[in-house]
């Protein structure tokens, strides 16, 4: 298996879009050399969960979105093109009801002339991801990525896209290492609810001490293993925290919600000033 070397600034996953509405704010390169991580896509159409989807609290996003694509066929006819020809480095988040359907997408994306890997959704809340794959345990997300690698060439990146739970961590990033993760990714929402009560997942700047925490923790008990951050990534600041603490990348994700520059940006401050990075 090839050593991966990302980012260090990566597009997360579902922020943004199909790629057009992030590449007029990328920088006189546009998406030219990006990790551009896509929104998790299923097999078929998802049309995501009921409004309100999105609401703004103190320190980041509520969101209910329930993973809404157009399905693995429109994308790799018309998404999946159009980012290969801009020059992005694409990184496929796949999401599945059931380890069949994860293999599925992972034997077919296989072939897909561009993909340079996979982001395997194993940690969104339960009231994000309704309907796709239970992960209750660590084993659970081992054998989904047990499953993506068999289906998937040995020489390309298969990332397992963890939620910031510090209590279970450690033991979810050694059990998709062990079955064959090139790296992980911390974290994801949280969960957490809306104003009026419904369930939802929280990210932005709110969640970002506890992915810290995560990241921490992996690295010191991972060492060996690629640790990519996403949580409240919006400044070099907040990036340099978490390459202090042992990542290899961060994501970008509620930030470019606010304002789509924000990669640009920490891209170009990173490679201006680049002394700090881990």
């Amino acid at each position: 298996m090839s050593a991966y070397v990302p980012g260090p600034v990566m597009v997360a996953a579902g922020c943004g879009g199909t790629g057009r509405e992030l590449e007029p704010f990328s920088g006189p390169d546009g998406l030219a050399g990006l990790d551009f991580v896509t929104r998790s896509l299923t097999l078929d159409p998802r049309a995501g969960g009921a409004g309100p989807r999105l609401v703004e609290v103190p320190g980041g996003l509520v969101n209910a979105v329930g993973l809404p694509n157009p399905g693995l066929e429109h994308f790799l006819a018309t998404e999946l093109p159009w980012l290969v020809r801009a020059g992005a480095r694409v990184l496929v988040s796949i999401a599945g009801a059931t380890m069949g359907e994860y293999a599925d997408l992972a034997r077919r994306l296989s072939r897909a002339p561009g993909v340079a890997g996979l982001e395997v959704n194993v940690g969104a809340p339960d009231e994000v991801g309704a309907g796709l794959f239970e992960v209750r345990e660590p084993y659970h997300a081992a054998s989904v990525i047990a499953a993506v690698r068999r289906e998937f060439p040995s020489d390309r990146p298969v990332l397992a896209k963890l939620r910031p739970d510090v209590s279970r961590i450690v033991e979810g990033a050694r059990s998709c290492h062990e079955a064959g993760a090139t790296a992980v990714v911390v974290g994801n929402a949280v969960p957490a609810a809306f104003p009026d009560g419904r369930a939802g997942g929280l990210s932005g700047p709110a969640v970002g001490p506890v992915a810290l925490r995560c990241v921490a923790e992996v690295h010191r008990s991972l060492p060996a293993m690629p640790v990519i951050a996403c949580g409240g990534v919006r400044d070099l600041a907040s990036a340099r925290t978490y390459l202090a603490a042992g990542a290899t990348a961060v994501q970008v994700g509620t930030a470019l919600l606010h304002d789509p520059t924000t990669v640009a940006r920490l891209r170009a401050d990173l490679a201006a000033d680049p002394q700090e990075d881990a």
